[in-house]
């Protein structure tokens, strides 16, 4: 039977790819021999001219390391392959299957290429896996799902993951683009070897991570199995190679971490089994999908975090966080190292510059004075309690170092133009209450306001 006659049974997309077997781990030239009407209408559709059987199988379909893999293993191999992946660049999920077929040419295989494209996930050609990969990946959801620590349970994840892997070690980096940092979030390394992340540059390691996705070039994923694959990354980026050259990666499985377009961050096992490429493939494809949506979860959580403990302003604590601090001090779930210090620091002149020179120049001066409270401060919680007040809970810090930290802080401020603080202190060893603590050093704080204005009564703002 010819392959024209073959291909007039299938209603589905289909085509027979032709591989060239150069010996028992390379291959040469993959084309596309012939296809039935469907992938004939859908190739001129997508390219815009006709179907030529024979041709390169890039005239066809994105030129893919994965694919070529997999076709090499249905062609040469005999191996039936399915995959299910997202064409994440394309916005497209493809389901795909390949049967191998006999071929009576030493130097060439073939195989049937089935395939479906479709614009949303399918959940249950997702949950099409086999059931050892399909209990891997419920594994690793039910880990992630409602876990109280988030980056424990990262880590606890991807240890099952080096395991599935066989590899020396595995990671999990979260890019966070707001800041332009790369952070590891979860590793785990094969007892007796040493972490390649022992000293993580996250400003630099961002912007070799920025180029990680040029490298993926639209694939799900990126296998490396052997020198030439090795070679292909250092075509496509010399820098990643030489790290990796570096850390001696030899085998790597690299895969993207998204959430709809966006790329949250990556995942990798180096050194890996690859002899089990195939089922690894498999079972990481499904579960970097649920770890990108349990990252984005993470994600949107820090951010909701973050707007209600931050001053939007200054960038310091707010006044929320602060009072769910001394309450939780109050209650006994929190415990401040003795000896520690309460500060209050108010601004003085705020309201005159607001309303001579406007509430820009205002804010410019809390600004200030947050930075400045902060850089003193440095190894203190500093909070904007409200308007122009601050708070600062400085703890395991003797009076001594908490006068001299204060007396630096007028010094600076008095150098500024416009920055000048009114303080008060409270210490506890005069004080152990927190609240009085508190009502002692906002008392100090404006009597020290008052001491300001009948020194300086030419600052005095009256409308």
């Amino acid at each position: 039977m010819s392959f024209d006659e073959l291909l007039k049974r299938y209603k589905a997309k289909t085509c027979i790819l032709s591989v060239e077997k150069i010996d028992d781990k390379h291959f040469g030239n993959i084309r596309v021999v012939a296809g039935n009407k469907a992938h004939c209408n859908d190739i001129e559709q997508i390219t815009g001219h006709p179907f030529v059987p024979g041709c390169p199988y890039e005239m066809c379909f994105p030129k893919n390391p994965n694919f070529e893999d997999f076709f090499y293993r249905a062609a040469i191999g005999g191996e039936p392959m399915h995959s299910y992946v997202s064409l994440y660049q394309m916005g497209l999920w493809l389901n795909m299957f390949l049967i191998p077929l006999e071929s009576d040419e030493p130097n060439t295989g073939y195989c049937i290429y089935t395939y479906d494209v479709t614009p949303q996930a399918n959940t249950e050609k997702m949950s099409d896996v086999s059931a050892d990969s399909s209990a891997k990946v419920l594994q690793t959801c039910i880990k992630l799902r409602g876990a109280a620590d988030f980056e424990k349970a990262i880590n606890e994840v991807v240890g099952d993951i080096r395991a599935i892997c066989d590899s020396d070690e595995c990671n999990i980096v979260y890019l966070d683009h707001d800041a332009m940092r790369c952070r590891m979030i979860g590793k785990a390394s094969r007892e007796g070897i040493v972490h390649t992340d022992a000293d993580w540059p996250e400003e630099d390691n961002y912007k070799l991570a920025v180029n990680w996705e040029k490298a993926l070039d639209g694939s799900t994923c990126l296998i490396v199995k052997n020198d030439e694959d090795m070679e292909l990354i250092r075509r496509k980026d010399p820098q990643w190679y030489e790290s990796l050259k570096e850390a001696k990666v030899k085998s790597m499985v690299f895969f993207p971490l998204k959430h709809g377009d966006e790329t949250l961050g990556f995942m990798w096992a180096i050194n890996f089994n690859t002899e089990n490429t195939v089922k690894i493939k498999e079972t990481l494809e499904l579960t970097t999908f649920f770890i990108g949506a349990e990252i984005a979860n993470y994600a949107l959580m820090k951010r909701l975090q973050t707007l209600s403990s931050i001053d939007m302003l200054t960038g310091i604590l707010n006044r929320n966080i602060m009072n769910n601090r001394v309450d939780r001090v109050i209650a006994g779930k929190d415990v401040l190292e003795t000896p520690y210090a309460i500060i209050f620091a108010d601004m003085n002149g705020l309201k005159r510059l607001n309303d001579t020179e406007g509430h820009s120049a205002g804010d410019v001066m809390l600004k200030d004075a947050a930075q400045l409270l902060s850089d003193v401060f440095y190894d203190a919680e500093v909070y904007r309690v409200g308007g122009d007040e601050f708070m600062v809970i400085a703890c395991k810090m003797e009076p001594k170092t908490a006068k001299e930290r204060v007396a630096e802080l007028i010094e600076r401020a008095n150098k500024t133009e416009t920055l000048r603080f009114a303080v008060g202190m409270s210490f506890s060893a005069d004080e152990p209450d927190i609240l009085k603590a508190m009502r002692n050093a906002d008392k100090r704080m404006y009597e020290d306001k008052k001491h300001f204005y009948e020194q300086h009564p030419e600052l005095i703002y009256r409308q």
